[in-house]
């Protein structure tokens, strides 16, 4: 589904990635792994076209999309979700996924009518958030929740766009062990029906979630396998994983 050939972006002596070459397969979650500064964030923006590469080509269904925009990646099925969240905090819970379906869909609807009323809105929105959990919580203030939900809403807002694909930036960072049990749970709900590249710090939950794993040192990939094979890796332990 995604095929990523010789992906470079300097800033500038600094190289965030370095000819990075990666193929994702329809239905697969692919974990990207690596210490602070790697290029993993680096990546991820120039897949969903925050940032346009220096060199090389993204390719998306058969289509090279190196250069198209984000809001025409959006419809072409991708979605990402970052590593500081980012939700309308002084909305409420299902007003945040309605303007996701919203912007996704085109509706221009009235302008001052709240998006909660709107019937095209509200129904897919609350679908949303069942499967990511939060259907008891559709009227709570976001700035009210705790962080993990908050993460848990921004998983919502991005499958309310209704991707085939999911870019997710450490969906689990600042996250305690019982919000990381939960996020995880959503995920494997998610495995299979979409395609998910993530990016993340728990290896507890990469080990547990990802059928394969590309680990990215210093913007290169040294190393992409399934999860027994990146434990065993002599270079992956060096300069990642450690020996324990």
């Amino acid at each position: 589904m995604l095929d990523i050939q010789g992906l470079k972006k300097s800033f500038g002596g600094v190289i965030a990635t370095d000819d990075v070459t990666l193929g994702v397969d329809t239905g697969e979650l692919h974990a990207i792994i690596g210490p602070n500064g790697a290029g993993k964030t680096t990546l991820i923006a120039q897949l969903s076209g925050d940032l346009t590469p220096d060199a090389g080509h993204v390719v998306f269904n058969g289509k090279d999309i190196t250069t198209v925009p984000t809001h025409r990646r959006s419809h072409f099925g991708l979605a990402r979700s970052f590593q500081i969240t980012s939700v309308f905090m002084g909305l409420s819970v299902i007003d945040n996924v309605a303007l996701a379906v919203q912007a996704h869909d085109g509706h221009s609807f009235r302008f001052w009518q709240p998006a909660t009323t709107q019937a095209r809105l509200r129904k897919p929105a609350l679908e949303v958030l069942e499967k990511v959990g939060l259907a008891n919580r559709a009227g709570t203030i976001a700035s009210a929740m705790s962080h993990g939900e908050r993460r848990q809403l921004e998983i919502a807002m991005a499958l309310a766009t209704n991707p085939s694909f999911l870019l997710l930036d450490e969906p689990m960072a600042g996250m305690g062990v019982e919000e990381s049990a939960a996020m995880v749970t959503i995920l494997q709900g998610l495995k299979g029906e979409k395609t998910i590249l993530l990016v993340e710090h728990d290896m507890d939950a990469v080990f547990a979630l990802a059928d394969r794993i590309s680990v990215l040192v210093y913007g290169r990939i040294i190393a992409t396998g399934k999860p027994e094979d990146i434990r065993k890796n002599a270079d992956v332990r060096s300069a990642y994983l450690g020996e324990a």
